[in-house]
């Protein structure tokens, strides 16, 4: 930017004077004394830019006079004895009153001018200044009184004053030194105000005007305002340029409205992390230091900090779907309350494990949404059919299946996540097993990328919270007996197709299903939950760990890079009481699927 370009518009030279106007010098002012043209700011320079008029011997008029047409010609003007000034002065002398010499040493000083003004014009080069100066010199030595010299003579010490003045503004101008008293500005003004048609000058100013909304717009970038627009104030004061200031604002505001958005996804982003509310605050207390009063961005940003402090946009016991690109709707969910519980089985509970102990704390400090009922054969068709992924038991062409006339679980070829508990064809409505834990997150995945939301398998903590719904019986339904139809486990009424009954089972229930209900067929619980109790087990996200010891205290999934046992949570059609409890927890490696576990899902909020 301070580095000013030496190209650019320049003034036409002045016409040079008419010859009529030239006054021819007379005898007695010759010989011609020795002149020097005043250098400002350069005296080194000064031998080198004297002149005085070269001695010469006239010894043929004749040839002397050809030779000064020769040199008038070629512009060879007054530097050497053979130039067209010093041989016609020289003539003058020797014959004095020659009209012919008259005439052409008025052609010569005509020249001279000429060529002075064109290489006054060249004010922005050095070298052409140096020469108009020179030529001042001659002027200066030959016709001071001429008033067309005059003229030059002042405009060319003027440019002289005004190219020292520019370049010492360039030098201020690199050194950072703008607008300060004795600055690039002050410098850059004072030599436009001695020669206005320094393109020099006018270049400078602009760059300062330049360089200080620069410096507005770093500011600006690096989030001060308030400063930036104090240099903006400064950079105003320069030219006066409304059109520039006005587009350096524009840019000013876009960095600050830039700024603002880039807060704001900052904040809404880390509102997705039940820890993030903080930095959210963080981000809207920087969005107001710098947004105008009633920013909008900043009015949302603190409207949703209140509403995601707890639940996000939502509320306890909310029922929504996501919508998806096809303007369809995604699994059922229902908001779980934020709250804490005591998780595991307390000491001498009836058929616990020290796999499920110690009972620790745990709280959740948002609430969290839940999928109502287990992810659907016909949901997971979608999403096979839309993304092209393979679940595990399609690749490898078998899973474990209930076989009636055995009343054993059996391994059958051609079952996967299509079939159903004992290896048909399953319904589109009924709850998809034959899946493993990662078939189930290939399935969050997709589900987050088709919503935008984030999907994924719920913790131990999370499912053992929304199995309990607020109780902390032995059941989840509390301490005592079953209640009539209330959830799809092994019950002593019931009966299979061919006459069968369980050997283990919650006596005198039954629920009137053998296998798997539909999805949703019981009744929901506290939550808003359908089936956490029995029809199908769940994969949730956690790593196997034998027991609680420094489980995370947050609800967050235990999980170990790399492992390969999984856990599933939850009773089944199949459950005996032992393994309908709230505590009850089993694991399976990552690889398994059977007939008696699917999944659900928990979507951030």
């Amino acid at each position: 930017m301070a580095a000013l370009s030496l190209a650019g518009c320049k003034p036409p030279p002045p016409a040079p004077p008419a010859l009529e106007h030239v006054p021819i010098p007379k005898q007695e002012r010759l010989p011609v004394q020795e002149g020097k043209v005043s250098i400002r700011g350069d005296d080194a320079l000064a031998g080198v830019l004297s002149w005085t008029l070269p001695e010469v011997q006239i010894e043929n008029p004749s040839r002397a006079r050809a030779a000064a047409r020769r040199a008038l010609a070629k512009g060879d003007l007054f530097e050497t004895a053979e130039s067209a000034i010093p041989l016609l002065m020289a003539l003058q002398q020797a014959q004095p009153g020659n009209a012919q010499d008259a005439r052409q040493l008025q052609r010569a000083q005509a020249a001279l001018l000429s060529q002075a003004w064109t290489a006054l014009a060249e004010d922005e080069d050095l070298a052409s200044l140096r020469y108009a100066q020179r030529q001042g010199t001659v002027l200066r030595a030959l016709w001071p009184e001429q008033p067309e010299v005059r003229t030059y003579l002042d405009a060319v010490d003027r440019v002289g004053q005004a190219f020292d003045l520019g370049m010492a503004g360039e030098q201020a101008l690199r050194e950072g030194r703008l607008d300060v008293p004795g600055g690039a500005l002050e410098l850059f003004r004072k030599a436009q105000a001695l020669w206005p048609a320094l393109a020099r000058a006018q270049r400078g100013i602009a760059a300062v005007e330049s360089a200080l909304i620069g410096g507005a717009l770093a500011k600006a970038a690096g989030g001060d305002f308030n400063g930036a627009y104090l240099e903006l104030a400064r950079a105003e004061r320069v030219r006066h340029d409304a059109e520039t200031i006005a587009q350096a604002r524009e840019r000013i505001e876009a960095l600050r409205a830039d700024r603002i958005r880039r807060l704001g996804d900052e904040g809404l982003m880390a509102l997705a992390d039940p820890s993030g509310l903080q930095v959210a605050r963080e981000r809207l207390a920087e969005m107001l230091g710098i947004a105008l009063p009633g920013d909008p961005a900043s009015v949302a940003l603190r409207q949703r900090i209140d509403l995601v402090g707890h639940y996000g946009a939502f509320r306890p016991g909310q029922v929504f779907t996501d919508e998806m690109p096809d303007a369809s709707r995604g699994p059922e969910l229902s908001v779980v309350p934020r709250g804490g519980f005591l998780m595991g089985a307390p000491e001498g509970e009836e058929d616990a494990s020290a796999d499920e102990q110690p009972q620790h704390r745990v709280d959740f400090d948002r609430g969290f949404a839940m999928t109502r009922r287990e992810i659907t054969v016909g949901q997971f068709r979608r999403f096979v059919e839309a993304s092209g992924y393979v679940p595990r038991a399609t690749q490898r062409g078998h899973s474990m299946a209930y076989d009636a006339r055995s009343g054993n679980f059996l391994r059958g070829s051609g079952i996967d996540w299509r079939s159903g508990y004992d290896g048909r064809p399953a319904a589109d409505g009924m709850p998809v097993i034959h899946v493993t834990a990662r078939d189930a997150e290939a399935y969050a995945a997709w589900l987050s990328e088709q919503t935008g939301a984030h999907y994924r398998l719920p913790s131990e903590a999370e499912f053992e919270y929304a199995l309990r719904a607020g109780g902390q019986g032995r059941y989840p339904w509390g301490n005592g007996a079953l209640p009539l139809a209330s959830e799809n486990l092994a019950g002593g009424r019931d009966v299979s197709p061919q006459g069968r009954r369980w050997s283990n089972a919650f006596p005198g229930y039954g629920d009137g299903w053998w296998g798997p209900a539909p999805a949703g067929s019981f009744a929901p619980n506290a939550f808003g939950l359908h089936d956490l109790a029995g029809n199908v087990s769940e994969w949730v996200a956690d790593c196997w760990h034998k027991g609680y010891r420094r489980a995370p205290a947050n609800g967050a999934a235990w999980v170990n890079p790399g492992c390969r046992i999984r856990m599933y949570r939850g009773g089944s059609w199949a459950s005996a009481p032992a393994q309908s409890r709230s505590a009850w927890r089993m694991s399976g490696g990552f690889d398994v699927t059977n007939p008696r576990v699917g999944f659900r899902l928990v979507r951030q909020i």
